[in-house]
């Protein structure tokens, strides 16, 4: 039985850190959809301008993701079905906002109680405001439920076995 010295101990210690330092945290699926980052490898980001307020580049894509080489349209027509996803979005903001207005301020039916144009008028400016974002977090939700999160993504190159989606000859055909 061989003992163990307090210098290997720090030695040891230091080599563990030093290894958990190289390996990178991983985003969790929660954060990688709501920060726009890549749904494969979740490092990468997929808008090409960071900013949802762009105007004219709210949603210029990457055509790969510049990490791990994903393709972000997966076939023509791919992002159609962002409609439902910012549907939902725009449905529970405007739910949570309502309920919060009715705990916070009130709202009545009674003669001359106007509350409830008020919550509408905010709402609107709200979700107009907020239509950018939704916009592109739609488009990263939608993306996320496609393309499946890889852990070893660095050792699983993209081929055509892992794309069998796209189709380069109908791109840009729409």
């Amino acid at each position: 039985m061989t003992k163990i010295t307090t210098a290997q101990r720090i030695i040891c210690t230091f080599a563990k850190i030093g290894t958990m330092a190289e390996e990178k945290a991983t985003r969790s699926y929660l954060a990688a959809a709501l920060g726009c980052y890549c749904p494969r490898c979740r490092e990468g980001k997929l808008f090409k301008n960071p900013s949802p307020y762009a105007f004219g580049e709210i949603l210029k894509m990457n055509e790969t993701c510049s990490v791990c080489a994903q393709p972000t349209e997966l076939e023509p027509g791919f992002y159609y079905g962002t409609a439902y996803v910012s549907y939902a979005l725009t449905i529970a903001l405007s739910v949570a906002t309502f309920v919060a207005w009715i705990v916070l301020i009130g709202m009545s039916t009674k003669e001359g109680d106007y509350r409830i144009w008020y919550w509408l008028v905010a709402n609107a400016i709200l979700l107009i405001a907020l239509q950018p974002v939704f916009m592109r977090l739609s488009r990263s939700i939608w993306l996320s439920w496609f393309v499946k999160y890889d852990p070893d993504w660095k050792t699983h190159p993209i081929n055509d076995e892992s794309t069998e989606r796209v189709v380069k000859e109908h791109m840009g055909n729409w």
